[in-house]
């Protein structure tokens, strides 16, 4: 008798499975970090007007954003057909405009609170009556720095009436 067997010839080993929980979780844990969720949902209609001119806002971070528009067709029977402003996820009027600001500047860091942007995101179907309202009471809330989001394209197609 032989102290030590021989292998075996031509047997691969097994394959480890111990750290296969540890890659679900780093994925995962990847996945959770990366992902990011959508912060508001939109109850108007948001048919942008396009434009030629257009900057991108480097810090998305520092802006509050006020939706106009009609609202959509499941919000309709409730709200009716007029354009509507939304703030955060909640339709509202524009006496309320005043109180979302001070909200979004106590949320901002103290030294932030002078480069906060408001970004009018309106319906191009909207009453410019709104829009001439949501300026006034911006004004009022000393949020000066307003900015209008627009998509990038030819504007030749909105002189011609093919809104």
């Amino acid at each position: 008798m032989s102290k030590f067997k021989k292998k075996k010839s031509g047997e691969l080993p097994a394959i480890s499975t111990a750290s296969l929980p540890d890659i679900v979780f780093m994925l995962l844990f990847f996945f959770m970090v990366a992902t990011v969720m959508r912060e508001n949902t939109l109850m108007i209609e948001n048919r942008l007007p396009s434009a030629t001119e257009v900057e991108k806002l480097d810090k998305k971070d520092l802006i509050m954003y006020i939706y106009a528009g009609q609202p959509q067709e499941r919000f309709q029977g409730k709200y009716g057909k007029e354009s509507r402003i939304q703030l955060n996820d909640k339709f509202a009027d524009v006496s309320d405009i005043q109180a979302f600001v001070a909200a979004e500047r106590a949320s901002k860091r103290e030294e932030l609170r002078d480069y906060l942007t408001a970004a009018l995101k309106v319906d191009k179907e909207a009453n410019m009556g709104l829009i001439g309202d949501i300026k006034q009471e911006l004004r009022k809330a000393n949020a000066l720095k307003i900015n209008y989001t627009t998509r990038e394209g030819d504007i030749s197609a909105n002189k011609k009436g093919n809104y």
